[in-house]
């Protein structure tokens, strides 16, 4: 099967959707399919071989984080020209309400088309704002998949429509095999928490987690807490709010993936103090098939990754006082972190992408069994591209 999969955040600072992209293009691939993503990328930017780079994307707040997206009639034709060459027997698009690839390639195209939605708000202006821009455009995807309740819930009630849940996928065996690295495995007088994520946002809860490690050393004084992620501002929150005691946090920056699976498979906790937006966890079924007890926030996509409770550890969405009672609880208790991590070995399986790529690739063949034709060019779409060429000399867009 030929397939054309679309991203609409940049390779150039990769993130969940990029890795969740990625990730199910080298599923494909390895299944013997033919594979080639579409995704913002600037020139110098490395990437893998399937992968055509859109150009340079340019910053926009979305959904409390930054986003990197790239959009207009020279984006346009990268599109049309990617989709002609292709000849994909189906389309599968990410994310195609942001204003990016995806809305670009679904507007353009016709034929078999499916959408995997990723986000889950409580109330998204983007997304009520875009909607009257793309409502007809919908109408053209044979198969909606959201990659969670949350984000299922998110499309129906912003969006109309429903989606089956075919969650984020990881490759559970190269967590599990991962081997501990001597500079992160904690002891029981010096047990070592891990948290991983983008250190300039505060939904991602660092600030959350830093004001709960001053009664969790009052409790454990050996505790260290390392923090691996893009971002200036954690360091001095850490000696804003820990003074003399900051130099129990080590920052390390970004982590490749190799030693993002030997951390999570070295320390004792992994730490998920998000605090909003989050419609998965991927990094919690990554932490749990690595073997780290995993405490997190009571969100209701990261219960629900933890099977309310038995295969990690909640608290409190927020509440840094809470958090830091449930991290001295765990340390605490090995019998407790044996328990949960036992339970949680078992629930990963079900994330695993030799699963997840069976479930997608159904979604596939069905859309395919039902199209009278391969992906091709929708004509209405050549006016509309005229439209937006005249936009962009006025100045309206790039």
């Amino acid at each position: 099967m030929r397939v054309g999969i679309v991203c609409p955040y940049s390779f150039d600072v990769p993130g969940g959707v990029q890795f969740h992209v990625r990730d199910l293009a080298e599923a494909l691939l390895a299944r013997g399919h033919d594979v080639s993503v579409l995704a913002p990328a600037d020139d110098d930017t490395p990437v893998p071989p399937y992968l055509v780079a859109a150009g340079r994307a340019v910053p926009v707040r979305y959904n409390g984080s930054v986003a990197r997206l790239t959009f207009g009639p020279v984006t346009a034709a990268r599109v049309r020209k990617w989709l002609a060459t292709g000849q994909f027997d189906v389309l599968h698009l990410h994310e195609p309400v942001t204003p990016s690839l995806g809305m670009l390639a679904l507007w353009i195209a016709d034929g078999p088309v499916v959408a995997t939605f990723h986000t889950s708000l409580i109330r998204s202006r983007p997304l009520q704002v875009a909607y009257p821009l793309v409502k007809q455009s919908l109408e053209k995807i044979s198969a909606r998949i959201a990659v969670s309740e949350d984000a299922r819930r998110t499309l129906v009630e912003h969006l109309g429509g429903d989606a089956v849940v075919i969650p984020n996928g990881v490759y559970v065996d190269q967590f599990a095999g991962a081997e501990r690295d001597p500079r992160w495995t904690g002891t029981p007088d010096a047990p070592t928490i891990a948290f991983l994520g983008r250190l300039d946002e505060s939904r991602k809860g660092l600030p959350v987690l830093l004001g709960a490690m001053g009664r969790v050393l009052d409790a454990v004084p050996g505790a260290r807490l390392i923090v691996a992620g893009r971002g200036e501002t954690g360091a001095q929150q850490a000696r804003e709010l820990l003074g003399e005691r900051a130099g129990a946090v080590e920052f390390l920056g970004s982590v490749s993936d190799e030693d993002k699976a030997r951390l999570l498979a070295s320390v004792d906790v992994y730490c998920a103090p998000q605090t909003g937006g989050e419609s998965f966890g991927i990094v919690l079924v990554e932490a749990m098939s690595a073997g780290a007890t995993v405490v997190a926030s009571d969100l209701g996509a990261f219960s629900r990754v933890l099977d309310d409770g038995a295969a990690g550890v909640l608290f409190a969405t927020g509440d840094s006082a809470d958090l830091a009672a449930t991290l001295v609880r765990v340390l605490g208790d090995a019998e407790l972190r044996a328990a949960v991590t036992e339970r949680a070995s078992e629930a990963v399986r079900r994330y695993d992408w030799s699963a997840v790529t069976d479930q997608v690739l159904a979604v596939y063949e069905m859309v395919v069994a039902g199209a009278a034709a391969p992906v091709g060019e929708d004509p209405s779409s050549v006016r509309g591209a005229r439209l937006l060429e005249l936009r962009r000399t006025r100045g309206e867009t790039r």
